[in-house]
C-alpha cells in the first residue's frame, strides 16, 4: 500500500477535524509499501477505493512492513507483555506434573476401554493433551491479564499504523479501560468454544473406537478411524481458532463482544478461511518448532555439560514470543483485509470506534 494516498486499508476518517491532524502529522518517512498485486489502493480526494483480498503471503508481508515501520513499539510489547508468557509456557514452571502424570493415566485407561491399542503413539498423544490442558488451566490468569493485554496492544498498535498515528500510551490506557470488559468477556466466550471443541472430539472418538470395537475389528484397525476423526476434528479446530482469533480482534476495533463477535467474525472471514488455515498453520508451525528446540535443547540435556542452557534458554524464550507477536499482527491485518474488503463491496465506510472512545474521554488528539 502506498501511504503518501491514504491511510491503509482502512477508510479514510470522516472526521474533518481529525484528517486534517492526520494530513498534519503524517510522516514523510513512512515507507509501508506493497507490490501492486497486493496492494490496498485508496483514492484520497474522491473516496474512490480498490481493495483486494490479500493471500497468506501477501498478510506475512504487510505484517513485517508494518512491524518494520514501528518495530520499538511491538518490541516493546513482545518485551514487557509477551515474553513473560512465553518462559512460563515454554518452561511450564506452573504445571504439575503429578496432575499431568494422573490425567494421563486416566485417559490412557479410557483410551484402553474403547478398544485403542496402547501404542507409543496413543501413549505420547495422552500425555502431550495432559500437559496442555493442565499447563491452560494453571497459566489461564496469565492468559487473561498479560496475554489479552499485549493482543489488545498488538490490534491498537496495528490500527495505528493504518491510521497514520503515533502510538500514544496514555490514549490506549483511557481506551482499554472502557473496552476491558468486553474484550474479556469474548475471550471468556473463546475459551468456552475451544473447549467445547475439544469435549466434543473426545466424546466422538470414544464413539467411534467404541462401535467399531463392538463391531469386532481388531485394535490395530480400530486405529484408523480413530486417525480420520482427529484429522477433521483438526480442520474444525482450525476454523474455530481462526475465528477466536479475529473475534478477539472484533472485541478490540468494533463496539461488540462475546458471541455477537464470535458470530461477526465468522461472517466476516466468509470466503477467506483458506488464507486464515494458511495463517494459522504456519503460526502452529513456527510455535511447535521453538516448543520442541526448548524441550530437546533446554529442559533434557542431550550434549555437553548444559552449560548453553544460559543463553539458549532465552534465546528461545525471544523467539517463541516473536512467533506470537507475529502471530497477533497477521491476525490484525487479515482483519483490517477482510472488513475493508466487506466495507468496499457494501459501499460502507469503517467506523473508528478507538479514535471516538478517545474524543469521548476528553482526551487530546495527541498525533
Amino acid at each position: 500500500m502506498e501511504v503518501s494516498t491514504g491511510p491503509s486499508p482502512r477508510h479514510t476518517n470522516s472526521n474533518p477535524l481529525n484528517r486534517e491532524k492526520d494530513k498534519e502529522n503524517e510522516s514523510p518517512d513512512l515507507e509501508l509499501e506493497t507490490v501492486e498485486s497486493s496492494s490496498f489502493n485508496i483514492g484520497s480526494d474522491h473516496h474512490h477505493h480498490n481493495f483486494h483480498s490479500l493471500s497468506a503471503l501477501e498478510i506475512l508481508r504487510e505484517t513485517v512492513r508494518i512491524l518494520r515501520y514501528n518495530s520499538a513499539g511491538f518490541m516493546a510489547i513482545a518485551a514487557v507483555l509477551i515474553c513473560p508468557v512465553s518462559a512460563v509456557i515454554l518452561s511450564n514452571v506452573l504445571v504439575d506434573q503429578s496432575l499431568v502424570k494422573r490425567l494421563t493415566i486416566r485417559l490412557l485407561l479410557v483410551a484402553k476401554s474403547t478398544g485403542l491399542p496402547l501404542k507409543p503413539f496413543i501413549k505420547q498423544s495422552c500425555h502431550k493433551f495432559s500437559e496442555t490442558t493442565v499447563s491452560a488451566i494453571m497459566c489461564f490468569p496469565l492468559f487473561l491479564t498479560l496475554s489479552l493485554l499485549s493482543k489488545a496492544a498488538v490490534v491498537y498498535s496495528v490500527d495505528c499504523t493504518y491510521s497514520k498515528r503515533k502510538f500514544d500510551s496514555s490514549k490506549f490506557y483511557v481506551i482499554i479501560t472502557k473496552i476491558w470488559k468486553r474484550i474479556v468477556f469474548t475471550y471468556l466466550w473463546v475459551c468456552g468454544v475451544i473447549s467445547g471443541c475439544l469435549m466434543l472430539f473426545l466424546l466422538l472418538l470414544m464413539i467411534v473406537s467404541t462401535v467399531f470395537s463392538i463391531m469386532g475389528f481388531p485394535p490395530d484397525l480400530i486405529l484408523y478411524p480413530a486417525m480420520v476423526v482427529g484429522l477433521i476434528f483438526s480442520i474444525i479446530l482450525a476454523n474455530a481458532i481462526i475465528i477466536c482469533n479475529i473475534a478477539i480482534v472484533i472485541s478490540v476495533l468494533e463496539d461488540v463482544s462475546g458471541p455477537q463477535a464470535l458470530l461477526r467474525s465468522s461472517s466476516l472471514i466468509k470466503g477467506q478461511t483458506q488464507v486464515g488455515l494458511l495463517i494459522f498453520l504456519g503460526s502452529t508451525i513456527g510455535m511447535a518448532f521453538v516448543e520442541g528446540l526448548f524441550e530437546h535443547r533446554v529442559k533434557t540435556l542431550s550434549y555437553g555439560d548444559g552449560s548453553s542452557r544460559i543463553w539458549e534458554g532465552p534465546l528461545l524464550v525471544v523467539m517463541y514470543s516473536f512467533v506470537m507477536l507475529i502471530d497477533s499482527m497477521m491476525s490484525s491485518v487479515f482483519y483490517f483485509s477482510c472488513k475493508s474488503y466487506r466495507m468496499e463491496s457494501a459501499n460502507e465506510e469503517i467506523e473508528p470506534v478507538l479514535e471516538a472512545l478517545t474524543l469521548s474521554s476528553g482526551l487530546p488528539q495527541v498525533q
